[in-house]
């Protein structure tokens, strides 16, 4: 009669492997087309970047995937950093870049376009995350254009 062998640590159950938790990834086939927006004087951005702004929030069929990206990322910190590098590297940086290009000083350009960022994404919070009509888009991008101009004029 075979006699019973004593456990090891063969028979010892395994820990179950640790998940990795779920970080969502950036957008791929997302872009900020920026089209003209950095092309020419510094004095026709604001012009530029609103026709490229009301052109996505508009004329894009389909869920925006940074729309989808911004409403998660009040809940998920992981959504929150995957937006925050996609508009630092697509955003930020161009829009810092051109302004440096203009003319401006490192530190004035890179606080500038630090404005543009902030004003443009607290537009798109307010009328499209919580829900406000975003309106007229003629109107929207006329208020856009003077709005952003400012800001790159300091």
């Amino acid at each position: 009669m075979a006699q019973p062998r004593p456990a090891g640590p063969a028979d010892s159950p395994r820990p179950a492997p640790a998940e990795a938790p779920h970080t969502p990834c950036p957008p791929q086939r997302t872009a900020l087309p920026q089209g003209h927006s950095f092309d020419g004087e510094r004095s026709t951005l604001g012009s530029h970047l609103a026709a490229n702004i009301v052109q996505r929030w508009f004329g894009a069929p389909g869920e925006d995937p940074l729309l989808v990206l911004q409403r998660a990322s009040g809940e998920r910190p992981q959504a929150a950093e995957a937006l925050a590098s996609f508009l630092d590297t697509n955003s930020l940086e161009p829009l810092h870049r051109y302004l440096c290009d203009s003319g401006l000083d490192d530190a004035d350009a890179r606080s500038r376009a630090a404005a543009i960022d902030a004003f443009v994404l607290g537009v798109s919070t307010r009328r499209r995350i919580l829900r406000s009509e975003l309106g007229d888009p003629a109107e929207l991008q006329a208020w856009l254009s003077a709005t952003i101009q400012r800001l790159a004029d300091g």
